[in-house]
């Protein structure tokens, strides 16, 4: 409770910790904002992405344009196409992501949801690793 009362009730300018309060959630904040901007930036110059920026929530959600022979893959196992690419990525990479299949997309389209709070250091190494993944599936299945 404790906990709640601070957050709904953040110290007020001429408080003791209403300096140290504004430059951490600044700093927490601003990271947040770049890890977003790096991320989704990331994404949407891959080839067969676009991804717009992210609005408020923690969260990138790129839409796929898959090649044919992957969609066919994915249909012959029973798998739609983007829980197909989110389960080849997180046993390539270790990167779990959520297909936009259970979020009630537009049909016949591909989506994924991946969130942006590693780490600014740890977010290169997401943002490494969903590139190296999409170039390889892209050549292997053009």
């Amino acid at each position: 409770q404790i906990c709640m009362a601070l957050v709904i009730n953040p110290p007020k300018p001429g408080e003791p910790s209403y300096e140290l309060y504004e430059r951490e959630k600044n700093d927490v904040l601003g990271s947040l904002k770049r890890r977003a901007v790096r991320l989704t930036s990331a994404l949407d110059s891959l080839d067969g992405v676009s991804c717009n920026p992210a609005e408020g929530a923690l969260y990138a959600f790129p839409r796929l344009y898959l090649p044919d022979k992957f969609c066919a893959e994915a249909k012959k196992i029973g798998r739609e196409p983007d829980m197909h690419y989110c389960m080849k990525m997180l046993d390539a990479t270790g990167v779990v992501t959520v297909p936009g299949s259970g979020f009630g997309q537009v049909p016949g389209t591909h989506h994924f949801r991946t969130t942006f709070l590693p780490s600014e250091q740890d977010i290169e190494t997401v943002i490494t690793n969903i590139t190296t993944f999409h170039n390889n599936l892209m050549k292997e299945y053009s």
